[in-house]
């Protein structure tokens, strides 16, 4: 990254997609089917109502979920992932395979601080 416009491109790109609850979010849409607002709710049971719904539309915006509404009484929404949000997949399954050697690091390195505590 040596261009000032590389370094901007870096940061779109992850304001797409960052945040505590969009890349969760993500995660469960790339499973293919897709869901309503109440199933995500219940996937994700710490995110508040208004949180869901404000990571929902920047997603939608970004044109990384598609949002359908069914004309029915009670409307009856659902969202998915588009074909362009398919194409955070491999991103997305590489951050989780780092963050879980992360974590397995992190571990490590902690059992390691204790064991030399305790000798």
């Amino acid at each position: 990254m040596r261009k000032n416009s590389d370094q901007c491109q870096f940061v779109v790109a992850l304001d797409s997609i960052v945040g505590k609850w969009k890349p969760i979010i993500l995660y469960h849409l790339l499973q293919g089917k897709p869901l309503r607002f109440n199933e995500l709710r219940r996937l994700l049971p710490e995110i508040t109502q208004r949180m869901l719904t404000l990571q929902l539309r920047e997603l939608e915006e970004e044109e990384i979920v598609k949002r359908v509404i069914y004309p029915q009484i009670p409307p009856k929404v659902e969202y998915s992932i588009t074909e362009y949000g398919m194409s955070l997949s491999p991103i997305l399954e590489t951050l989780h395979q780092w963050g879980a050697t992360h974590v397995e690091r992190k571990q490590l390195k902690k059992e390691k601080n204790e064991q030399t505590e305790t000798d």
